[in-house]
């Protein structure tokens, strides 16, 4: 049995003010990894005081935002009328359904500093596309964590044998965060259907293949890798249930119905998706 059936290697994109991110998903060896349809790592990187994060008002539909950051803070605001600064170790999870539009910004006073983290997008179950939408914060404290065969563990999302997270999802799923001191392995578990491996620094090793940072290694069915590292090194574990059927991704539209998406086109030019409070700026709809 194959440990890693694919490595993805995302390419850097400058998005500007020095800030890069690597889009993992969907790529071409693998459009999802269970229900996630979209992992863009954001950063590192470190901004000069006055500068930061900048994502103006947008809208999304049929998807889980889950935002998980290892250095910096990010204020998240919606149209539910939420604020909420994620920092280190805390998870956002926000349930779009229906609809639901927000911004991510870099919180003030801008003293400048870094920020690194991922974003994921998760599709939602068919019979939940349309679910009302909501936004849950869950603080790093509330996470739970182990230390084993010199492996740091957090586990955000879903089990990782007795470790349940308290985060709430729609389909079986796994996300967790891994620090390797050096010399350290752990067993990937088999608790999900598919599953993925990504590096955010240094090289981990899945039964001696390496794997380095910024790359994303797809899992094979039923493997249980050793994961190990010769140095230190981090990483997350992610994946869940295969998805119920295709998902059409267009900007930040997801839905298993082509027609959905041009009602989602519709409204967001035609403003009424709703707006944030506090906010007069919003992305405007793509032309292509």
């Amino acid at each position: 049995m194959t440990a890693i059936a694919h490595l993805i290697r995302p390419k850097a994109k400058d998005l500007g003010d020095g800030f890069i991110v690597r889009r993992a998903l969907p790529a071409i060896e693998a459009r999802n990894v269970g229900p996630f349809i979209f992992l863009d790592e954001m950063g590192p990187v470190t901004f000069a005081p006055g500068q930061g994060l900048d994502v103006r008002p947008h809208p999304h539909i049929g998807l889980a935002t889950v935002t998980y950051l290892f250095e910096g803070a990010i204020e998240h605001r919606d149209s539910l009328g939420t604020v909420q600064v994620i920092r280190p170790g805390d998870v956002n999870w926000m349930t779009a359904g229906r609809g639901i539009v927000h911004s991510e910004r870099s919180p003030p006073p801008r003293q400048g500093g870094p920020i690194w983290g991922v974003q994921f997008w998760a599709a939602l179950p068919k019979p939940d596309e349309e679910t009302d939408p909501a936004f849950h914060h869950v603080p790093a404290k509330d996470l739970p964590v182990t230390t084993a065969g010199g492996v740091s563990l957090r586990v955000i999302i879903g089990a990782w044998d007795d470790l349940i997270s308290p985060v709430k999802t729609f389909s079986p799923m796994l996300f967790a965060d891994l620090n390797f001191a050096a010399g350290a392995a752990q067993i990937a578990p088999n608790a999900v259907e598919e599953r993925a491996l990504y590096v955010m620094d240094g090289v981990v090793e899945a039964d001696g293949a390496p794997v380095a940072a910024g790359e994303l290694a797809i899992l094979g069915p039923g493997a249980q890798p050793n994961l190990s590292a010769a140095a230190p090194a981090r990483a997350i574990l992610f994946g869940g249930s295969a998805l119920d059927g295709p998902r059409k991704l267009w900007w930040n539209f997801v839905s298993s119905r082509p027609e959905r998406i041009e009602q989602a086109k519709r409204d967001w030019r035609d403003q009424a998706m709703g707006t944030v409070p506090g906010e007069v700026e919003w992305i405007d709809l793509p032309t292509a």
